[in-house]
């Protein structure tokens, strides 16, 4: 019995190390998540980061594709007067400097996030109508940034 409690003894700094380890890492604040995708439970393998000078293409254009923008059921049939697909090109001419249909802010006023209408309506500061995206948790951090990032920079067409 004496063994048996020594060789215990033996094991807990180890498992309270891996669990103190397994435990912490959900509770990062780094800029580097793992995501998942609103139409899939497991966990997509993605490191995405807060970047100073993000790019539409490449950056701004997947988290619409990924938050769902431009699903049938959302801003993919027209909702509320913004129309999203697929394709970066007809996304970014559908929302620079293109005037919002309720409230009178440019969906994307270059330079000035705090007054584009897709910044108000993603933090929730919106006086018509519901926080975006409808139906999903409210953007991370990384995504609202990056789009802040990318407004501020004059919303360029890269």
């Amino acid at each position: 019995m004496e063994h048996r409690a020594q060789n215990m003894n033996l094991h807990r700094p180890v498992f309270l190390g891996c669990a103190l380890v397994f435990g912490l890492t959900g509770c990062s604040d780094s800029p580097t998540d793992l995501v998942t995708d609103p139409g899939d439970e497991s966990p997509v393998s993605s490191q995405r980061e807060i970047l100073a000078a993000p790019s539409f293409v490449t950056n701004i254009n997947e988290i619409f594709q990924r938050r769902g923008c431009s699903s049938g059921s959302c801003h993919g049939n027209g909702a509320s007067g913004m129309t999203l697909g697929t394709g970066a090109s007809g996304n970014y001419a559908a929302i620079l400097g293109v005037q919002a249909s309720s409230e009178d802010f440019l969906q994307v006023d270059p330079g000035d996030p705090a007054n584009s209408y897709i910044i108000i309506k993603v933090e929730g500061r919106q006086t018509i109508g519901q926080r975006m995206p409808l139906g999903s948790g409210a953007l991370d951090n990384i995504d609202l940034t990056n789009l802040r990032n990318w407004i501020s920079n004059g919303a360029p067409n890269n």
